[in-house]
């Protein structure tokens, strides 16, 4: 049943430590997607994700492209303010890939134009709020799904 959580090119270690222990605790997969906008050693990564990033099934990529080169089989859905469905009509499945995009520009362009079908939103309800926190996004998604699964 575990989800797969996808950061495409994360660029803060808090979130990206935040997601880790996310991860280990709702039993999910983290993929990283390089570039990073930080070094993997920063101890601000280190600090979020305590001692728990050891026991994280942790996989890397070099790039957008190897990461779907090698889940291009993979049953995704693609997380972004520029979706027009609620992240609560997702039919979550197990294994699925949950992707999410970077902290300050979100998922690139071709993939949200390329995924059109199967891109969701967590709805905004104040006008004053362009987006959440991407720690606080993935939690959002994570445990949904958990909860529709169960």
């Amino acid at each position: 049943m575990p989800l797969n959580i996808v950061l495409i090119e994360p660029e803060i270690p808090n979130n990206t430590g935040n997601i880790g222990r996310l991860a280990l605790a709702s039993g999910a997969n983290l993929h990283l997607v390089k570039p990073f906008g930080f070094e993997i050693t920063d101890t601000r990564l280190k600090r979020a994700g305590l001692d728990y990033w050891q026991h994280l099934n942790l996989h890397y990529y070099d790039n957008l492209e190897d990461f779907l080169t090698k889940n291009k089989e993979a049953n995704m859905v693609f997380l972004s303010s520029h979706g027009t469905k609620k992240h609560w009509d997702i039919d979550f499945k197990d294994h699925m890939f949950l992707v999410f995009g970077k902290e300050s520009a979100g998922l690139p362009k071709a993939l949200v134009e390329n995924n059109k079908d199967k891109l969701f939103k967590i709805p905004l309800y104040s006008e004053h709020v362009r987006s959440l926190n991407l720690a606080n996004a993935v939690s959002i998604v994570v445990y949904e799904g958990l909860r529709d699964l169960q």
